[in-house]
């Protein structure tokens, strides 16, 4: 029999019975030919194009994975048409057919289907997957419009569909000092702090105990503090590595790891708030569900982010990425001398730092109250106590001011960035809203008050018109108000004394 597009269910399933089985493992949705009934009324008129579309599969994949069933089972197989006959060990070696078995699989999941029915669908159609093909598949699903809080919500499940495949793949092994290293680097320092939260929190009993919660305080105070400092891993990852992805038009699984990034933060103050008000139970709880989170996220890295990063970026761009890193600090480690002086060669190969350029711009430039060098103007905004960022009219960064102690992390990677890949995920419905405002005109300011770290913020957004009044872009500013509450009367004498 030979086997094409027009192939008829009913017509394929008498020649070849063995393949109702097979044909459930590759979607649920096929378990409605198990109906006797289904069989002689839609399978007479449903042809495998019909069944592929059905199965939210590409036609010629579907054609090519019988093709290989019958082929196991009965040692030959014939197709018409544009596809050919292939062995299951070749089955679905085109990127194009793999990339819509492994849609398939993730959208029948989000619709339901069955976890081992999958994990076998994904054995029998698409063999020796790497990290870029998931990582891409992922990216093609919200292109497609499946949200980021869906993929979201799933994710760990994702993971477990192509567990067996990731697991025969080694973790990258980058060169000392380079940012890959770093971060993987500090991932085994954090594993050592969870190691030794879960031994203390053994000590503390089941549920804890108050008395072992009071002997054991200071020491467990201590190790929550130490793995706080995951947030600098994270905003370095969504400040340097995720910039550099979204330049390569790859921002799905950067912003559904940003998400899971803010939930982390979330379940690390519920802990340290928790402990600070002496609640033993919500503090151990809080804490397994952070590290729990924290080890599921280090696999995530390790086995799909990291190895797909290594694959898409150049060298000048990782050199980027590492020059940026001291911007915004390092977690528990420091990173190891190495990269990039061994691929550079000599000094003068190194990219020049933006403080450099900026240095050798020489003249003054007339401004509306005055004229003042570059060099002026970059110190008089450096030193304003406040926190800048201008964002252009095409909603892109186009600069930052880069002062003594900032309220917020930045680094030079955002330059050029689209501003609302700036931002989490749950709040780019507020940037909308406060940008559609600024160019039609109907408002001209924003501003938010949040308290964080027991300092008091107070921050502001302004629309940029030009002379004419056209919109140019809006202005972020963002000032510790702490200090500035407390003022009471006068002082109108220098108090240096």
């Amino acid at each position: 029999m030979q086997l094409n597009a027009k192939t008829k269910i009913d017509d394929l399933l008498k020649q070849y019975p063995f393949l109702l089985d097979f044909l459930i493992t590759l979607s649920p949705k096929f378990k409605s030919l198990k109906s006797p009934v289904i069989r002689k009324t839609m399978g007479k008129v449903a042809t495998l194009e019909k069944a592929a579309g059905i199965g939210g599969m590409d036609a010629d994949g579907l054609i090519s994975a019988l093709t290989a069933e019958i082929d196991r089972q009965t040692g030959s197989a014939e197709v018409s048409g544009d596809s050919v006959p292939v062995s299951q060990s070749e089955a679905l070696t085109d990127p194009k057919e793999r990339q819509e078995a492994l849609k398939g699989i993730i959208r029948d999941l989000h619709d339901g289907g069955d976890m081992e029915v999958l994990k076998q669908r994904f054995r029998e159609l698409v063999q020796g997957v790497e990290a870029p093909e998931i990582a891409a598949m992922e990216q093609a699903l919200m292109d497609e419009g499946l949200p980021a809080e869906e993929i979201k919500r799933l994710c760990d499940v994702h993971v477990e569909i192509f567990k067996e495949a990731l697991e025969g793949q080694d973790r990258p092994e980058p060169p000392l000092g380079h940012p890959i290293h770093t971060f993987m680097k500090e991932n085994r320092a954090s594993e050592k702090i969870m190691s030794e939260i879960s031994m203390l929190m053994g000590l503390l009993g089941q549920p804890p105990g108050k008395e072992a919660f009071e002997e054991h305080r200071q020491a467990l105070g201590a190790l929550i503090e130490q793995l706080s400092e995951i947030n600098t891993h994270y905003t370095r990852k969504e400040n340097q590595l995720f910039p550099m992805l979204e330049a390569h038009h790859f921002t799905g699984p950067s912003q559904v790891m940003w998400s899971i990034h803010d939930d982390i933060r979330a379940k690390m103050k519920q802990a340290r708030e928790a402990f600070g008000q002496n609640n033993a139970l919500q503090t151990v709880d809080s804490l397994k569900e952070a590290i729990q989170a924290i080890r599921d996220m280090i696999y995530k890295e390790e086995h799909i982010l990291f190895p797909t990063s290594l694959d898409m970026l150049t060298q000048n761009e990782w050199i980027k990425v590492k020059q940026g890193e001291a911007d915004i600090g390092f977690a528990w480690v420091v990173p190891d001398e190495g990269w990039p002086e061994e691929i550079l060669g000599e000094p003068e190969d190194v990219p020049p730092e933006p403080e450099e350029i900026l240095k050798e711009v020489a003249g003054a430039l007339s401004v509306d109250t005055g004229r003042m060098t570059l060099e002026q103007i970059n110190l008089l905004l450096t030193h304003l106590p406040v926190d800048l960022t201008f964002v252009d009219e095409n909603d892109r960064v186009a600069y930052y001011s880069e002062g003594p102690e900032r309220i917020f992390p930045r680094s030079p990677a955002i330059i050029g960035r689209e501003v609302r890949n700036c931002h989490p995920p749950q709040s780019v419905h507020l940037v909308n809203k406060i940008l559609d405002a600024f160019k039609s005109g109907s408002r001209d300011t924003a501003e938010f008050w949040i308290e964080l770290g027991g300092r008091f913020i107070y921050i502001r957004y302004f629309a940029v018109r030009d002379a004419g009044g056209y919109y140019r872009g809006t202005l972020e500013v963002s000032q510790d108000l702490t200090a500035i509450r407390k003022l009471e009367g006068q002082q109108r004498l220098l108090d240096w004394e």
